[in-house]
């Protein structure tokens, strides 16, 4: 089973963001999606749960097609994929066992008894154990980050997709978020999907890398072969040299 955009189209107004981009996610990778800040990363990321309907084309989560699904049945997909969004969306009224466990007691189905031990182990598997008490306004942007996780496993779902889990991060912490996504793929066995533009973290999380450009995809492959790479684009992009990437416009 998977995840796949299929020639997927969207525009906002008279701008394309998405012109044909095409992408399968296959079950237990994780895949890293680069590109440059704009390019559309988190709107092909938002395709992939249903937040936006492509103009054309379609995206299939293991073979449902989104477009398709009544609403119910949408929600329900939505249970098996955790969203890690780029700052978090943390509530700030709202200690870190209140924010990691509100998804759990909106779907139903578990006393607080056993929310309260889901959101223990949560906490455990980001080492935020001890701090459930504590408020957003009181935890670093690591660990506000790592809350963030928490609250997306708490549904034990079979997707986890990262949008820039380690933008704003200084070095120390970004490593820890980046070790963090790869326990989540070794403990957990769930299949990833992250979005950035960090392309030392592409290549230490991803077993697969694909490059967004201009609203399609321009590469696809190993981090080897992301680093072996000779089409211009992809080079300046990787290696900051953003002369290469004129000489094609």
């Amino acid at each position: 089973m998977s995840i796949i955009l299929d020639d997927v189209y969207k525009a906002f107004g008279p701008h394309e963001v998405l012109r044909g981009f095409s992408l399968e996610v296959r079950d237990g990778e994780t895949l890293v999606v680069l590109g440059e800040s704009g390019s559309g990363k988190s709107v092909a990321l938002k395709h992939m749960v249903g937040l936006f309907s492509a103009d054309r084309g379609e995206v299939w989560v293991d073979g449902r097609k989104l477009r398709d699904l009544p609403t119910e049945e949408l929600y329900e997909l939505r249970r098996g994929i955790g969203y890690v969004f780029q700052f978090a969306a943390l509530f700030d009224s709202m200690t870190l066992e209140q924010n990691v466990g509100m998804g759990l007691r909106r779907i139903g189905g578990l006393s607080e008894q056993e929310i309260a031990k889901r959101v223990e182990e949560c906490l455990a598997v980001v080492d935020l154990d001890g701090l459930g008490a504590r408020y957003p306004a009181e935890l670093s942007g690591g660990q506000r980050k790592r809350t963030g996780i928490a609250r997306a496993i708490a549904a034990r779902p079979k997707y986890l997709l990262y949008d820039e889990p380690t933008t704003g991060l200084d070095p120390v912490t970004k490593a820890v978020i980046d070790q963090l996504i790869l326990r989540m793929k070794k403990e957990l066995g769930v299949t990833g999907v992250v979005i950035t533009h960090d392309v030392d973290s592409a290549c230490l999380v991803g077993d697969r890398i694909a490059m967004l450009y201009r609203g399609r995809r321009r590469f696809l492959g190993t981090p080897d072969e992301l680093k072996a790479t000779v089409d211009p684009v992809v080079k300046g992009f990787i290696e900051g040299r953003p002369e290469l990437m004129e000489e094609t416009e």
